[in-house]
């Protein structure tokens, strides 16, 4: 998860914690975090990464669009679950990549549905491709 508010944080780790969802989740606090986070285990990638736009240091649509061009992690999906509701943000977070874009609902009860379901799906539901290690250049 890559979000820096940290009331948002706790409130998805307690939404996937009732479903016992929530071990193993690894909550980074800016862009830069996580794109150092991807870089020294792209060997053992996250399951899905809850994406936040709106972070310090690197944007998240710059940090969706470093792992979508890097070809050891582009395959990671990649829900963005932030408070915008731009077009703009939409659309380039879909453009970039983004598997899935979810507005994070204000009400309390609402934002924990919506983040059970989120991570039902993609941490419990949704299939991925075993990782393939990137291939040397000019193989």
């Amino acid at each position: 998860m890559v979000e820096d508010n940290p009331t948002d944080a706790e409130l998805l780790l307690r939404a996937l914690g009732k479903r016992n969802l929530a071990s193993g989740v690894l909550v980074v606090t800016d862009g830069a975090e996580a794109l150092d986070f991807m870089e020294r285990n792209s060997g053992r990638l996250p399951k899905a990464i809850f994406l936040d736009l709106k972070l310090p240091k690197v944007s998240g649509l710059e940090v969706l669009r470093r792992i979508r061009n890097n070809e050891a992690t582009k395959r990671v999906p990649i829900v963005v679950l932030t408070s915008s509701r731009e077009e703009s943000d939409i659309e380039a977070s879909y453009r970039l990549g983004a598997n899935s874009y979810v507005v994070k609902p204000v009400d309390y009860g609402k934002f924990v549905e919506a983040v059970t379901e989120l991570g039902v799906y993609w941490l419990s539901l949704n299939e991925t491709p075993a990782a393939t290690p990137p291939r040397p250049a000019g193989s």
